[in-house]
């Protein structure tokens, strides 16, 4: 069906060349809205305008149905001799402060919002990711993570419109679909995965920190708390944690930015520290001594099968700080443009 449509869309390429070589063949990627083309061109003749055959290798559908010129431009960025190379941005972001991380509650997955400073968390991690390029967001389904991820992008120069989408049901999909193709141009899909969530904390959700501390121990409750493979009562461990939170963006994330898309993740201290040990490589000690503030997104650069941590973005104001390689740097120029 996508080979069909593509061919409507594209009609005849005509390929004009010069040189000595009697034959040869090469191949060309297409993308287009929702899929993916690669054709082979099959060459005959010597020094002379020919036309090629066209023949298609492979069509396969996209999970992107938004797309705007300036993100298509920054996937596009680098010229083809580089496709190996593709270079995406990958931001990770904790949440803001919680009402219970305000009140020292254990939290895990009970569902509660951003204080004040939550939202300012928020708004100003947004402002430090504004020349970033963004095309998915990914978020748990707790409403402190997907609030902090829609203020972020309040501040996001694009001014795209970052939009749930909801697979739950049939239903909820077919009352969800936007009608204007120019709407879905400015939009984000923002995906929310329960394995994205904080870990369960069990027995010790909603309870003060201090009080348990009283009550069983610090060793213990630091036990609980810091060691990779000890759960809490009834609650999760960072290694069970980790196990569905890195399948996850295995299976769901990555493929995203080996296509070429940037990806920004929105969650909790305990699933990102998951994640960035699986990109990083780190140990399980190592893991358990990473600390990750409130509010504070951290830039990671995917290239050639590889994540480069390139710490946190330090703000608009910084020309520099952006051009940490030629898609980024290309994309901030192009907004500089649009804008001015």
């Amino acid at each position: 069906m996508a080979a069909a449509v593509f061919h409507q869309c594209i009609g005849a390429i005509q390929v004009h060349s010069c040189g000595t070589e009697k034959s040869g063949n090469s191949s060309l990627r297409f993308t287009s809205r929702g899929f993916v083309i690669d054709c082979g061109l099959l060459r005959k003749g010597t020094c002379s305008s020919h036309r090629c055959k066209l023949h298609v290798i492979r069509a396969c559908t996209s999970d992107a149905s938004v797309m705007d010129p300036i993100s298509s431009t920054s996937h596009n960025a680098i010229d083809s001799s580089q496709n190996t190379s593709i270079e995406t941005a990958l931001i990770l972001i904790r949440h803001g402060e919680s009402l219970w991380n305000e009140k020292n509650l254990f939290t895990g997955c009970v569902d509660v919002p951003l204080t004040k400073r939550g939202v300012e968390e928020a708004v100003e991690a947004g402002k430090r990711i504004s020349n970033i390029p963004v095309d998915m967001i990914f978020t748990s389904t707790l409403i402190r993570a997907q609030m902090t991820a829609m203020l972020a992008m309040t501040q996001h120069r694009r001014k795209k419109v970052p939009i749930v989408m909801h697979n739950e049901s049939k239903e909820a999909k077919a009352w969800n679909q936007i009608y204007s193709e120019e709407t879905k141009k400015q939009s984000i899909p923002v995906i929310t995965a329960w394995q994205l969530n904080e870990r369960m904390y069990g027995e010790l959700q909603g309870l003060n920190k201090q009080e348990t501390a009283e009550r069983y121990g610090k060793e213990k409750v630091h036990e609980w708390r810091r060691s990779f493979d000890i759960p809490p009562p009834n609650g999760e461990s960072l290694e069970m944690c980790s196990q569905r939170a890195v399948a996850y963006f295995r299976e769901h994330i990555e493929p995203h930015l080996q296509s070429g898309k940037h990806v920004m993740v929105a969650a909790h201290g305990n699933s990102l520290r998951s994640i960035i040990m699986y990109l990083e490589k780190l140990t399980s000690q190592e893991v358990i001594s990473l600390e990750l503030s409130t509010g504070i997104p951290l830039l990671y650069i995917y290239t050639e099968g590889k994540f480069m941590r390139r710490g946190s973005p330090v703000g608009a104001t910084e020309a520099g700080v952006y051009a940490y390689n030629r898609t980024l740097a290309l994309y901030r120029q192009e907004l500089d443009e649009m804008l001015h």
